[in-house]
C-alpha cells in the first residue's frame, strides 16, 4: 500500500514575499524541512561509504540523521504552540512525522488541522491515507471521496480513492454495495478522471494500466490500448522500455508473437535482463506450440547497462 497511494499533502514550500513575520517564519521552517530532507538523502545515498565502515557507520548515521531530523521537529513544535490555529502548520508538521515514522503523531497534527479548517481537502487525503494504511479502510473511502468533494481538481484524490478501492476490493464491495465487476470498473473510472486532470503523469498512467492485469478476469485488450498510452507519455528511455516489457507481455497473452518480439527486441537496459530471458523464453514456448517459427527471436541478452523502476 505504502508504494502505491501518492502520499501527497496538497503542500509545496511557497514563494512567499509578505511582511507577516508569522508568515516568515512559517516559510523558514518548511525551507529547514526541506534541506534537511535532501541532507538525509545524501547521507544515506551513500551506500559505498557505510559499507566499508560497518556497524559503527551505521550507528553514526542513524545519530546523525536523529539529530538533523529533531532539529526540524522542534521548530515545528514551537511554532504549532505559539501559533495553534496555523493550518498550514499543522499539515506540515503532520507530513513531516509521517515521513519520519511517527504516524501518530502525524494523525494527531491533521486531525487538528482538520478541525481548524473542515473545508481543507489536503487534511482529508491525508487523513484517508492513514486510514488506508492501518484501517478501517472504509474511513479513507469516506475521506478520500470527501478530498475529492472538496477539491475535484486535484488529480492525487482521485488516484488515491482508485487504489485503495483496486488494492481492498472486499471491503469496497460491502462499502459500495458493488459486485466484484463493479468494484473493478469503479477503480477504473476514478483513475480515468484522475488522468483527466494530470494526462502527462506517468506513475498515474502506469498504476492504471497495471490495473488491468488484476480485474477478474484480465482484461488484456484494455491493458494493451492504456500501455501504447502510457508509452506516448514516457519521459525517458528507462521509462520507455518499461513499457516495452509491459507490452511484450500483453501481446503473448493475446497470442501476437511478432509485435511481442519486436518489444522485446527494443529493450536493451540491464535492469529488465531477467524479465526479458523470461518472456524470450515463454514467446519460444508459446511459438513452438503453435507451430511458428521462432527464428525471428530477440537476442535475451541486453546491450546497456542502466538503472529503471520495477516493470
Amino acid at each position: 500500500m505504502s508504494n502505491l497511494v501518492a502520499q501527497k499533502t496538497g503542500l509545496s514550500v511557497p514563494n512567499i514575499n509578505t511582511n507577516d513575520p508569522v508568515e516568515n517564519e512559517y516559510y523558514k521552517i518548511l525551507l529547514a524541512d526541506d534541506e534537511a530532507e535532501k541532507d538525509v538523502i545524501k547521507w544515506t545515498d551513500d551506500t559505498q561509504t557505510i559499507a566499508q565502515g560497518g556497524e559503527e557507520a551505521k550507528l553514526t548515521l542513524r545519530s546523525r540523521i536523529r539529530k538533523r531530523l529533531d532539529g526540524v521537529r522542534w521548530l515545528y513544535q514551537d511554532f504549532v504552540e505559539r501559533h495553534p490555529k496555523h493550518v498550514n502548520a499543522h499539515l506540515a508538521f503532520g507530513s513531516f512525522l509521517n515521513d519520519t515514522q511517527d504516524e501518530e503523531g502525524a494523525v494527531a497534527q491533521w486531525e487538528e488541522a482538520r478541525k481548524l479548517a473542515p473545508t481543507n481537502a489536503a487534511t482529508w487525503n491525508n487523513l484517508a491515507n492513514f486510514y488506508g494504511h492501518h484501517g478501517p479502510v472504509t474511513n479513507a473511502f469516506a475521506y478520500y471521496a470527501k478530498a475529492i468533494e472538496l477539491d475535484p481538481l486535484e488529480s492525487v484524490y482521485y488516484h488515491n480513492l482508485a487504489v485503495t478501492v483496486y488494492l481492498y476490493r472486499p471491503d469496497a464491495r460491502e462499502f459500495y454495495h458493488l459486485t466484484e465487476q463493479q468494484v473493478f470498473d469503479k477503480s477504473l473510472d476514478l483513475y480515468r478522471q484522475a488522468i483527466k486532470l494530470a494526462p502527462d503523469d506517468f506513475v498515474l498512467y502506469s498504476d492504471y494500466a497495471e490495473s488491468f492485469y488484476g480485474t477478474n478476469p484480465p482484461r488484456w485488450l484494455d491493458g494493451l490500448h492504456a500501455w501504447t498510452e502510457a508509452l506516448r507519455i514516457a519521459h525517458d528511455e528507462d521509462e520507455r522500455e518499461g513499457v516495452y516489457i509491459h507490452l511484450a507481455r500483453i501481446n503473448l497473452k493475446l497470442g501476437n508473437f511478432d509485435a511481442a518480439s519486436e518489444r522485446l527486441e527494443a529493450v536493451t537496459n540491464a535492469a529488465y535482463e531477467t524479465i526479458k530471458r523470461k518472456l524470450t523464453s515463454n514467446l519460444k514456448e508459446a511459438m513452438s506450440g503453435a507451430g511458428t517459427s521462432s527464428s525471428a527471436l530477440p537476442s535475451a541478452a541486453p546491450t546497456k547497462s542502466g538503472s529503471a523502476g520495477n516493470p
